[in-house]
């Protein structure tokens, strides 16, 4: 299996995820959702999806830029692939436990969707996982 290789197409897919939270708003109706809320939590929640989708860029960025360079067994490589991984592992373990099925039950655009985040996270963190566990072993 060639790391660098899918470290690289793991950055192409975090930075198509980047881009995609600019249509989130639109698409999911946020701030007819939010209206209810105040202008802080509105705010709050606005600049927390930005700085989101911001270090999902940068991670994807750097996974497609420093690919070699993730895997050469340093302290850097180390601790940058142990933080994508627990990261990662957050969300994937949230795609299972943070969101209640009745979301995506019933809706088959919603379940395929939960079928397919499913697998992404788990694409994501098992190729940082490997490539961790390639610097640690090396």
């Amino acid at each position: 299996m060639n790391l660098a290789f899918h470290l690289q197409i793991v950055g192409v897919l975090l930075l198509l995820l980047a881009i995609s939270h600019a249509f989130f708003n639109r698409y999911f109706g946020w701030s007819r959702e939010l209206e209810g809320v105040s202008l802080f939590t509105r705010r709050v929640f606005f600049v927390h999806c930005f700085f989101i989708a911001l270090m999902v860029a940068l991670a994807g960025a750097g996974s497609i830029l420093y690919s070699r360079a993730l895997l050469q067994p340093d302290p850097m490589s180390r601790g940058i692939l142990a933080a994508l991984v627990a990261f990662w592992l957050c969300r994937l373990f949230a795609q299972f436990f943070a969101y209640d099925a009745a979301i995506w039950r019933g809706s088959r655009f919603r379940t395929s969707m939960h079928v397919f985040f499913s697998l992404l996270w788990g694409y994501v963190t098992a190729v940082y996982g490997l490539a961790l566990l390639h610097v640690w072993r090396a």
